[in-house]
């Protein structure tokens, strides 16, 4: 499992992170940190496992982006995506230079957040596999391909046309619709951790949008549907 640690002071914001990683399969919150220096306790005085830190800016009287530097010096190998308000250029450019791996402005969608934790899975894997690259890989890794339309024609592994075509026909048939892993799962009968793995695809291509809904229970739970903007994109799926 991917191990998430939250930096924010925001107590629901940092409880609502908490749920969006929850609904990611392969990740999970290790802990929540509302100051720098509970943060710093955690990172460098403990045991805690942590692959990946969410970082807000605006934290109460101090800023998120000096624990940067501090891991950068320490030798860290926790991977960081900042999650914050602040739009401003300096503030991005100074978290780029300290090697950030994505920047979310509050307040984003929930297929933004998902989008931004497994591209940086897919590439730390990718990563992963290699001691040396060809000057091809290391632009496949870096730039991600020669063009956003090859991109979308190119499944991931473990993804084929025939049951990506079945998927999109279906939601096209549906396509005023919003759905749920589970529903769609059940309609094109296949298993629901398969199903899921279409539908990040599909908004990671932009084709269909999420929002979070919560039940009795509380737990929450994706729902999809078509942007219409990109509904010629799905067209071509289901052929």
């Amino acid at each position: 499992m991917i191990s998430v640690f939250i930096i924010d002071d925001d107590a629901m914001v940092a409880d609502l992170n908490r749920r969006y990683v929850s609904l990611i399969p392969g990740f999970q919150c290790c802990g929540i940190a509302s100051t720098l220096e509970k943060a710093k306790e955690v990172i460098f005085h403990s045991d805690t496992h942590i692959d990946l830190i969410l970082l807000d800016i605006y934290l109460q009287k101090e800023n998120g982006l000096d624990l940067l530097p501090l891991l950068h010096a320490a030798g860290c190998k926790s991977d960081v995506i900042v999650i914050s308000s602040a739009a401003d250029a300096i503030t991005i450019k100074d978290s780029l230079h300290y090697g950030v791996v994505d920047y979310l402005i509050k307040p984003f969608q929930a297929s933004r957040f998902e989008e931004a934790l497994t591209n940086w899975l897919q590439k730390k894997k990718d990563m992963d596999k290699h001691q040396y690259y060809e000057q091809s890989e290391l632009d496949q890794l870096i730039h991600g391909g020669a063009s956003h339309e090859q991109d979308h024609r190119r499944l991931p592994k473990g993804l084929t046309p025939q049951t990506l075509c079945t998927i999109c026909q279906w939601i096209d048939a549906h396509q005023d619709a919003e759905f749920s892993t589970d529903e769609l799962a059940n309609a094109v009968n296949i298993s629901r951790v398969s199903c899921r793995k279409y539908l990040i695809w599909l908004v990671n291509c932009h084709i269909l949008s999420t929002s979070i809904h919560y039940g009795v229970t509380g737990r929450p739970v994706y729902r999809y549907r078509i942007q219409p903007e990109h509904y010629s994109l799905l067209k071509q799926y289901c052929q």
